[in-house]
């Protein structure tokens, strides 16, 4: 499998999502699974079949996580700013201007799975990424969105 780029906080969420679902999540389901156990005929226990349920997801959940981190290329940003000369990277804050609109935007390039635009998170391999990187502090980049091109400024470049 191949590697896949993460930022240093991405790993760290990953790490404490996997430690509560070991030591929370599945000692409480498998508590569930006991108790409902004791009520009888498991064919039809409601409550014995939705703990069995929450207990595959969440072991799929684990599976999935230690499968991530272990493929994980884990990039601290703040490693790389000497080397990065100002220049938007995997990981950097980028604070951006809509030439048209005047509007002010900062994004920070993240992985895919820690991509979360609400967050002002976006994924390394999106066209607004893909638009950004490599690019320095006063360059100008058209980026192609769904209602056409837009043209950003960079303003700022940050390696938090």
């Amino acid at each position: 499998m191949n590697q896949i780029p993460m930022t240093l906080r991405g790993a760290d969420k990953l790490r404490e999502e996997l430690e509560e679902l070991k030591t929370v999540k599945r000692p409480r389901i498998i508590a569930s699974i006991a108790d409902a156990r004791e009520h009888g005929d498991l064919k039809e226990n409601a409550e014995y079949h939705a703990a069995r349920e929450e207990q595959g997801f969440c072991e799929g959940r684990i599976q999935e996580i230690e499968a991530k981190l272990s493929n994980a290329q884990v990039i601290d940003v703040t490693q790389m700013a000497g080397n990065a000369n100002g220049r938007v990277i995997f990981g950097a804050t980028v604070t951006v201007l809509n030439v048209e609109t005047d509007e002010e935007s900062t994004y920070r390039i993240v992985g895919d799975d820690e991509a979360d635009f609400k967050q002002n998170l976006i994924s390394v391999n999106s066209p607004m990424a893909r638009g950004l990187v490599g690019k320095v502090a006063d360059d100008v980049t058209v980026i192609k969105t769904p209602g056409g091109d837009v043209e950003y400024e960079i303003v700022k470049v940050e390696y938090l």
